[in-house]
């Protein structure tokens, strides 16, 4: 399927009629949120804490169980997500950069049990279910975002680790998404299961750095937005076995400002639904599909760290037909997007003091 991308027809507004409400604060680089069945929170912070906290803001004390993490750079403690029976099993996924002896590092995927014995929570029965191959250098690029499909497979996204070519390599997890069972195991219908050469848990590939993704419930397909380099951030629809075209095409430049690749576009590479540039940094993704926000049901969320910003997409289908930016004038760095159960859309901020927001109108 070629998509043609949307971006050069679009409109684009500055809306200033939203202010944000502190949940709670005092987060080191807080990075993944995911909301218990009663309404408590599990937020990651990078250096490698998980925390609990209340819907009235209290935070517990760091969740002992955690997988040790490489927080370096871009690295730490990741992404947070509940198992689809989370109500019967009590499972929760943890995304992270792991390092070796050498101190290369990659992503890794943990699940363990989350107990609470005498009103204090815990981590049991820790379990490494996948980790990126091969494990190198450095901290940057890290992807991350877990994502649970409608079958239950868990979709996992991987930056390239700042290793360009090797996004295209099938031979390596670096620049691709993946999905795996929530044992780790290879679902049936993995696009390179078999190939020679080729990871089994590979679902599309010739991404850079993705650091946003959910599950569109008009659709039920995975979207997923990533960095570009100087311009090029893009919104993508991943398809089993398509290739994405990182660095073979982008609509950015490389931060020295020359050319990256051969151009914007290339026969048996996926176009973007959409792409910024300048770029936006984005991290964080989410479909609204409540009743707080009149109109907005159905919109995509993403949140701007560079920028900023939170920026509001209007669909038509699988197509982006209007950006609308919000909370420019609050200058916050948004790292997750999270709708809550009370239909509030929630935000976390990557700073050092890094808050839990809550969006709602200006009084």
């Amino acid at each position: 399927m070629f998509i043609s991308p949307s971006r050069a027809a679009v409109p684009v507004s500055i809306n200033d009629n939203w202010v944000t409400t502190t949940v709670a604060q005092g987060l080191a680089h807080p990075w993944g949120l995911a909301f218990l069945p009663d309404g408590r929170m599990l937020v990651t912070e990078r250096p490698g804490r998980l925390r609990i906290v209340s819907p009235g803001g209290a935070l517990s004390a760091p969740v002992p169980g955690v997988p040790d993490v490489f927080a370096s750079g871009q690295g730490g403690l990741l992404d947070v997500a509940l198992d689809p029976k989370f109500a019967t099993n009590r499972r929760v996924y943890l995304s992270y950069a792991e390092a070796d002896s050498n101190g290369r590092a990659g992503t890794a995927v943990a699940r363990a049990e989350l107990v609470e014995t005498g009103g204090k929570p815990g981590l049991t029965a820790l379990q490494v279910i996948f980790r990126q191959q091969p494990k190198v250098e450095g901290g940057a690029h890290f992807g991350s975002r877990l994502v649970f499909a409608r079958d239950g497979t868990l979709f996992v996204t991987l930056g390239e680790r700042y290793q360009r070519d090797r996004a295209q390599d099938l031979g390596t997890h670096l620049g691709k998404v993946v999905r795996i069972n929530t044992d780790g195991s290879i679902p049936a219908g993995n696009p390179f299961s078999g190939r020679q050469g080729a990871r089994p848990e590979i679902w599309s590939y010739g991404h850079r750095n993705p650091q946003g993704a959910a599950i569109n419930p008009a659709s039920g397909r995975l979207w997923t937005v990533e960095h570009g380099a100087r311009g090029g951030d893009e919104i993508n629809i991943p398809l089993a076995g398509a290739n994405y075209g990182w660095p073979v095409i982008t609509y950015g430049r490389d931060y020295t400002g020359f050319k990256i690749g051969e151009g914007t576009a290339k026969a048996g590479m996926q176009q973007p639904v959409y792409y910024w540039d300048p770029s936006i940094a984005p991290s964080g993704m989410a479909f609204y599909a409540g009743d707080r926000y009149p109109g907005w049901r159905g919109s995509l969320f993403v949140g701007a760290l560079k920028d900023t910003m939170l920026v509001r997409l209007t669909l038509s289908g699988e197509q982006v037909v209007a950006e609308e930016r919000l909370l420019q004038q609050e200058k916050r760095r948004i790292r997750d997007v999270r709708q809550g159960p009370d239909g509030w859309l929630y935000l976390l901020t990557d700073e050092d003091d890094g808050q839990i927001l809550r969006l709602q109108p200006k009084r």
